[in-house]
């Protein structure tokens, strides 16, 4: 395999321009580059034969960390200081007269490292809003609770959930910006696409309280970085406007195992990340609510109009912390207890597709107001299990009877934390505002 022409004669660099050029090659190399072994330690845990779709989103989520949990700034300034040190040993290796690979040759290689690592980071998230699962459309507990009590991150999902189809555009534009990184001539139109956009997610990570704002600057850095290897082109031809010669550097493969090989290896990278990864994502369900199903034909809001705590019976009050206020069964094995019980918020915000029944939190992340049981249905001997799903309440678990009298009414007893409770709760016939609007939208030709 020999190279045709050079890139931008980055050979000819002498001293701190040398020297930062190497600094960069190396830290991107770090960034971009699975070295971790904990990715190993996933790859080798993940279940081949029942691939699914987060285990493909988890492997292109990666971004390298020190610790446990996912990247901080303080990972980038050690791989910093990492990429300083390589820089120093590969000048002085240099300085003693050996041989070492061309900058020409090497900035080529790691930009491809780099257009095919954002790639398949941007199409991992692209292929959950396409078909719309980051934000799905609102639970009956989430509209059945006080705009007030969620956090602004949740808002902004919730908001984002109500018109999957633009949820979907979104998403689209994500995925034609990672295809573009795939070919060294479209290269740079993808990673403008990608800088731009994710410059409006990093923003609203930060304006909203979202946990991805770490990653969509890691995601940013690598997008410039494809892009530099043109600005300087563009700015001569788009703001000088200057006559612009196109960089012409390219391995050429003299054997035809090498371009047998380059292009397998192409073609199933793009098939895993892409088709595969598409095709169970659109296939796969969803990832945000559990899928277990609830207590048959129980789905909807409850008031809660007798409520008994040991032998006292308490009226209905919005002050009372003991006294539950309505009650919201939702179809999959979930309810929601309105009362006015502080909660104490869960904000992870961390999208895990592979999370199993228990850890699929998103309905009660950022939402107070409202207390959220997972349960168990005991059909006979007519009992649930409720487990509390915010991790700052694992030790609650209760066990009450159910009674149905009527398709209207249920009737629950048995203990609750340290006293009895007895609660009669009257099914409402409750019309929601956005789904007669979606209703209407519907009838009329119109998709919100």
């Amino acid at each position: 395999m020999s190279n045709s022409t050079t890139i931008d004669n980055a050979n000819a660099l002498k001293g701190p321009q040398k020297f930062l050029l190497r600094i960069f090659l190396i830290y991107f190399i770090l960034q971009a580059v699975p070295l971790d072994w904990k990715y190993y330690r996933q790859v080798f845990s993940t279940d081949w034969a029942h691939l699914h779709y987060g285990a493909i989103f988890s492997l292109a989520h990666y971004s390298p960390t020190w610790s446990s949990g996912p990247q901080r700034f303080t990972d980038w300034i050690i791989l910093l200081i990492i990429a300083a040190a390589g820089a120093v040993i590969w000048g002085a290796v240099e300085a003693r007269g050996r041989r070492t690979a061309s900058d020409d040759t090497l900035y080529y290689w790691v930009r491809v490292i780099v257009r095919y690592r954002l790639a398949i980071g941007i199409i991992a998230y692209g292929f959950i809003k396409l078909f719309p699962l980051q934000a799905p459309y609102p639970s009956l507990s989430n509209l059945n609770t006080n705009y007030g009590d969620f956090t602004r991150w949740k808002l902004f999902s919730l908001s984002l959930g109500v018109v999957p189809n633009y949820e979907s555009f979104l998403g689209l534009v994500e995925i034609i910006g990672g295809l573009l990184l795939f070919y060294r001539r479209s290269a740079s139109v993808g990673a403008f696409i990608i800088a731009i956009f994710l410059g409006n997610v990093f923003m609203s990570n930060l304006a909203y309280g979202g946990g991805d704002d770490v990653y969509s600057l890691y995601l940013i850095t690598l997008s410039l970085f494809v892009l530099s290897y043109d600005v300087e082109r563009l700015l001569n031809l788009l703001v000088w406007q200057k006559p612009t010669e196109p960089n012409q550097y390219h391995p050429v493969w003299k054997e035809k195992g090498q371009r047998y090989a380059r292009l397998a290896l192409k073609t199933v990278f793009i098939f895993f990340f892409v088709i595969l990864y598409g095709f169970k994502t659109r296939f796969g369900g969803g990832y945000q609510f559990p899928t277990t199903r609830g207590l048959p034909e129980a789905a909807g809001l409850y008031n809660v109009t007798q409520f008994v705590v040991g032998k006292d019976t308490l009226a209905y009050s919005r002050t009372d912390s003991t006294r539950w206020q309505d009650v919201v069964f939702e179809k999959w094995a979930t309810l929601s207890i309105r009362s006015n019980r502080p909660v104490v918020l869960d904000s992870t915000n961390i999208e895990q597709p592979e999370a199993g029944e228990d850890a699929k939190t998103y309905e009660l992340e950022g939402s107070a107001g409202r207390h959220y049981y997972s349960y168990t249905i005991d059909s006979a001997n007519h009992s649930l299990t409720l487990q509390n799903k915010n991790p700052h309440y694992s030790d609650e678990k209760w066990v009450l009877h159910y009674e149905r009298p009527d398709t209207s009414r249920i009737v629950l007893s048995g203990v609750a934390g340290k006293d009895s409770v007895y609660a009669v709760l009257d099914k409402i016939d409750k019309k929601y505002l956005l789904e007669e609007s979606r209703k209407r939208g519907r009838e009329g030709g119109i998709s919100l």
